[in-house]
């Protein structure tokens, strides 16, 4: 068995590695001439950790990132505090892997290097992908220097403009949301003291919501800012922006918001595309995985910890299923609803991050015992942090 990989970002690595452990043979294109990512932060759930660890990565991403003490958000005016939920040893006891945040070029370094030590070269750079083929025998990459990739099964992980996924079923545009996420990452050591908390926060306010957390071992801070009402005329996803701009943003949110966007040494602006689930991922030889399959908003974490789950499945449908076509099918099957439920589930928290309901502390009290008590809150996340991906049915 051999599988070729369109894009060489997190999902594709994850699911190199996980191929290359058992035994199925791995060649990865990526258009970039190096493997790198966006020097921002990504939050990995217990389930996310859990696939990790059985990738043979756990131990050193552990390492390299942050265990926070809890979740907690507040409230956009009055700094209030609503504890969200437990995670760390409450984590680790009921799900029996820890909650980490991420800095993003650890992740990928981390699992670059896990396949370069399984197969030292698999993984090509500087190679775009420009379309696939396949017959009753196999798969083909094209790639735009007129060569081709040929495997048993043609894989996209090459993101939400995936070209392997056009090929197969045609163009698939999202829509522009409305909403802007302005990023960056702080050194940890700007910070005022008082704001070097080992925590998640998120900070909740009418159309508009903050959040941050530490990353590298507690050397740098995340900070993602999303507010709605915007319009986007880029060409591209992101562009360099001015903090006057998201000072006024967030104009009459707490003074650690506006404190956070002065020591951000830059600002990059995001535009949030908008999704709906798509509902077939494979075609004979061909299927998708991570962001070409169920790209997202990104307001339930758990975009990057799919796209990882996403690998562990398909390595273990590809080992138990000789026909891969067959394979393919079982492993869309066995993925398809839960990432659609994902995916509604990150938009469905759009409404929750930015209710007219938390305009004052009176109204925002009683939106957050109605919405954040436990009963919800186990409703919302407790099916997404006990899967594991090791062993769901395929």
């Amino acid at each position: 068995m051999k599988v070729i990989i369109a894009g060489g970002g997190i999902g594709g690595m994850a699911a190199a590695a996980a191929l290359l452990r058992r035994g199925i043979d791995v060649e990865v294109y990526e258009q970039a001439p190096a493997l790198t990512e966006v020097g921002a932060g990504i939050q990995i759930s217990p389930n996310g950790s859990r696939a990790l660890d059985s990738l043979g990565v756990f131990d050193r991403l552990q390492q390299i990132s942050c265990k926070p003490d809890r979740k907690e958000f507040r409230l956009w005016s009055t700094g209030k505090s609503y504890p969200l939920f437990d995670l760390g040893d409450a984590a680790l006891a009921t799900y029996g892997y820890p909650y980490l945040t991420v800095y993003r070029p650890d992740m990928l370094d981390v699992l670059a290097d896990k396949v370069r030590s399984l197969s030292p070269d698999a993984i090509h750079l500087g190679v775009r992908v420009t379309g696939v083929e396949q017959d009753g025998s196999s798969a083909t990459l094209l790639l735009h220097d007129g060569s081709r990739a040929t495997g048993d099964v043609v894989l996209g992980a090459d993101g939400w403009r995936s070209v392997v996924r056009t090929a197969t079923w045609g163009d698939y545009a999202p829509a522009f949301s409305g909403m802007v996420a302005w990023r960056a990452v702080i050194d940890w050591q700007a910070l005022p003291e008082r704001m070097q908390q080992m925590i998640g926060l998120t900070w909740i306010g009418p159309g508009a919501h903050s959040v941050s957390y530490p990353l590298h071992g507690g050397a740098l801070l995340n900070f993602v800012a999303t507010v709605e009402g915007k319009t986007w005329t880029a060409e591209g996803g992101s562009q360099v922006g001015s903090k006057d701009e998201c000072h006024a943003d967030f104009d009459g949110w707490h003074e650690q918001i506006h404190t956070l966007i002065d020591l951000a040494p830059s600002l990059l602006k995001w535009a949030l595309v908008r999704w709906e689930p798509i509902d077939r991922w494979s075609s004979g030889r061909v299927s998708l995985l991570g962001d070409a399959a169920h790209a997202t908003l990104p307001f339930l974490a758990q975009g990057a910890v799919h796209s990882i789950e996403d690998g562990v499945v398909l390595a273990r449908a590809l080992e138990a299923y000789s026909d891969p076509a067959e394979a393919l099918a079982r492993y869309e099957g066995a993925r398809v609803e839960r990432t659609a439920k994902m995916v509604r589930g990150a938009t469905d928290n759009t409404w929750r991050f930015h209710s007219q309901e938390l305009a004052t502390p009176q109204s925002a009290d009683a939106f957050m015992a109605r919405e954040y008590s436990e009963a919800p809150i186990t409703e919302r996340y407790h099916w997404l942090y006990a899967y594991d991906a090791t062993t769901a049915p395929v």
